[in-house]
């Protein structure tokens, strides 16, 4: 069970600079100094510089901590206003930091309850009105060794400074630190296929037993043997199965391919419509 967490932000992150602002009035004392053994806690770490970038965090700070939650803005082309929850590492490419072909550790118990959690509070502050609640798939830096997942609010400079939108993401994380419980009848997966934004995998998510760690979009398809490898070690939780976005998958050469790779390696799968049956 997660302990010690650790809240980092940028200082150069508008969005950043207003959750970890929000959070501040839910703060104990640090958590090295006042915490007791059987309690949760944690403490802020605010960066100079972008922290999608591996190079710009103290690598050893943070290996002092148990769980990282990076809190951050999130931009897209679109522009679209948005509540998202995330684990990072680049699946076949590096340009957003990290390492190529490289993940970090996910929970997928704790990204399921933090996204159960952050959907309960912006239906409560009537944000779900306006805003998107929505899983990523796994992209981005930066590379660490400890478990971690992104929260963020997008994606423009009016969302970054929505104080009620901050608010609910602090208040998400604050949640999530004391109440967080490792429940063992959650089936952990890992989702493969559709695009950027999960919206068959959101439904899951939240509406069924499986708690997704990392996703594979497929815009980084075709699949690799070592693709597959590297979402499942670096899943805290053992994995009980694949779920695939059977249409998202784009064509029946690519699906039949990551099949056969699957049960090459004794990989148990479903389609998204055979959860839960």
């Amino acid at each position: 069970m997660y302990k010690k967490y650790l809240v980092v932000a940028s200082k150069k992150d508008r969005a950043g600079i207003n959750i970890t602002t929000a959070l501040s009035q839910y703060k104990r004392n640090p958590v090295f100094l006042g915490m007791q053994p059987d309690k949760s806690g944690f403490d802020f770490y605010l960066c100079d510089e972008e922290i999608i970038r591996t190079e710009n965090l103290d690598l050893n700070r943070i290996n002092k901590y148990d769980f990282v939650i990076f809190a951050s803005k999130h931009q897209s082309e679109k522009k679209e206003k948005s509540l998202s929850i995330h684990a990072p590492g680049n699946w076949s490419e590096n340009s957003f930091g990290g390492e190529r072909g490289k993940v970090c550790r996910s929970s997928g118990l704790f990204q399921k309850q933090m996204f159960d959690v952050l959907n309960k509070f912006a239906k409560e502050h009537k944000l779900n009105e306006k805003y998107s609640v929505t899983m990523e798939c796994t992209h981005h830096g930066p590379l660490i060794n400890k478990p971690c997942v992104f929260i963020e609010v997008g994606s423009t400079e009016e969302e970054w400074n929505d104080r009620r939108a901050c608010f609910v993401i602090a208040k998400t994380i604050s949640k999530m630190i004391d109440d967080f419980e490792e429940n063992p009848y959650r089936e952990v997966a890992i989702g493969i296929g559709g695009p950027h934004y999960c919206p068959n995998f959101n439904k899951l998510q939240l509406n069924s037993n499986v708690a997704f760690s990392h996703v594979i979009p497929s815009y980084v398809l075709p699949l690799t043997e070592d693709m597959i490898k590297e979402a499942m070690e670096k899943t805290e939780e053992d994995v009980e199965f694949v779920v695939l976005d059977w249409k998202g998958i784009g064509n029946a050469e690519e699906r039949q391919r990551i099949v056969e790779i699957l049960e090459k390696n004794y990989i148990r799968w479903k389609k998204t419509g055979e959860v839960g049956k």
